[in-house]
């Protein structure tokens, strides 16, 4: 084990690789998704869009035990634990003989990927806290933004050379690379006296505590309606490109595109968040987002939107909701974990869980509503915004 902490860049970047596991596991998908649907859901092709959630879904779920375990016996072996069972998850994908059958092993990677996703931020959390940890969480996630940016091109480039179930196989060469790295330079951030007993009156007990607390309750139902937009934009994104906008053979492309401006977002927050403050980052964020959906909802369902500008505002739409995340998630998660840091570990999972459980059942309505247009998309999303900044404001100002 290594015994001392690597410098703070490379801690950022390795950071940034572990985050980026959910974010490939995701984006990587995209491209296969018409061809998933045309051979293990032709009847409703829709359907193919729950390979999205469902491994949300399964992040959510293992998230609650990630944190409480990682609490016990330390942050190293709970993320590489986690780390072996993502990559088992992503082999029996691999061999999967039916849709229903990819949906159970999904779930199960997405269990594996709550150790590296949790954990994670206990340790980010181990090491930093304020305003200093949502900083250090922005610039990682600034740097995690390149893998979504290159993660469908990637999935296109597996199904180039061969079936689409190759994709799973670049998941495992990716999990081999970061826990590796992790496993070499990272030590133990939880030294053994201040680790907890699974007990389980105690965890409930500390599970009370962190959902007494205003603000833990504010950030997961935030962080519950803004990834629901993220992961419906996800859902419906392919399809959008292919049907709207004959674009499907240069979606990639595209998408890598928006990833990339999108960084901006978090590049903004990690300059400005110490300045302002996170609330009210997080207030002009979600205003400008109102009123960036309103607009094009209103030109799209009126008809009013000229042709010729219907595909490059819908990019612009598009980068302005992934921008978003980087904008809002790492200053929703600080504000949680600010005054929790003696149960860091649970903290963790507790609003990580909670938000993201919440996340598919707001992301799932949205994709299953796909029309081949972007209105039930827009629709949902603004109503989704909308209510984020009233209880922001309901909440009032907060100290952070």
């Amino acid at each position: 084990m290594p015994q001392s902490l690597p410098s703070r860049a490379e801690f950022t970047v390795l950071i940034a690789m572990l985050f980026a596991t959910v974010a490939l596991s995701i984006d990587a998908m995209l491209p296969a998704l018409p061809e998933i649907a045309a051979t293990m859901s032709p009847g409703a092709p829709n359907n193919a869009q729950l390979v999205i959630t469902s491994f949300v879904l399964g992040m959510g779920l293992g998230t609650l035990l990630a944190g409480p375990l990682s609490d016990a016996f330390g942050r190293r072996r709970v993320l590489l634990a986690g780390g072996a069972l993502y990559a088992l998850g992503a082999l029996a994908c691999y061999v999967a003989p039916s849709l229903e059958t990819l949906l159970v092993f999904r779930v199960i990677q997405g269990i594996g990927a709550a150790g590296p996703r949790t954990v994670t931020m206990a340790i980010v959390r181990d090491l930093y806290s304020g305003r200093e940890m949502a900083k250090i969480i922005s610039i990682a996630m600034s740097i995690f933004s390149l893998v979504p940016a290159v993660a469908p091109l990637m999935g296109s480039a597996v199904m180039a050379f061969g079936p689409w179930q190759g994709v799973f196989l670049a998941f495992l060469v990716f999990s081999a690379f970061t826990m590796g790295w992790f496993t070499l330079r990272l030590p133990e951030t939880l030294p053994a006296e201040r680790r907890k007993p699974l007990d389980a009156g105690g965890l409930w007990a500390s599970t009370v505590e962190i959902l007494s607390h205003r603000v833990v309750v504010l950030s997961v139902v935030l962080q519950a309606l803004i990834s629901g937009v993220l992961f419906g934009v996800l859902s419906s994104m392919q399809g959008i490109f292919e049907q709207r906008f004959d674009r499907a053979a240069s979606f990639p492309v595209w998408f890598a595109v928006i990833a990339v401006l999108s960084m901006s977002g978090s590049i903004l927050n990690a300059r400005v968040v110490v300045r302002l403050g996170m609330r009210r980052v997080l207030g002009l964020t979600i205003l400008a987002q109102i009123l960036l959906t309103g607009l094009l909802l209103a030109l799209n369902a009126s008809g009013l939107m000229p042709e010729a500008l219907a595909f490059p505002l819908h990019l612009v739409w598009t980068t302005g909701i992934f921008a978003m995340m980087g904008l809002t998630l790492g200053n929703l998660n600080a504000m949680a974990m600010e005054p929790l840091g003696h149960v860091a570990g649970l903290a963790a999972s507790v609003v990580s869980s909670l938000g993201t459980i919440g996340s598919v059942l707001l992301a799932v309505p949205l994709g299953l509503l796909f029309d081949g247009t972007a209105l039930p998309l827009m629709a949902g999303a603004l109503g989704y915004s909308v209510l984020s900044l009233l209880l922001l404001r309901l909440a009032g100002p907060g100290r952070c």
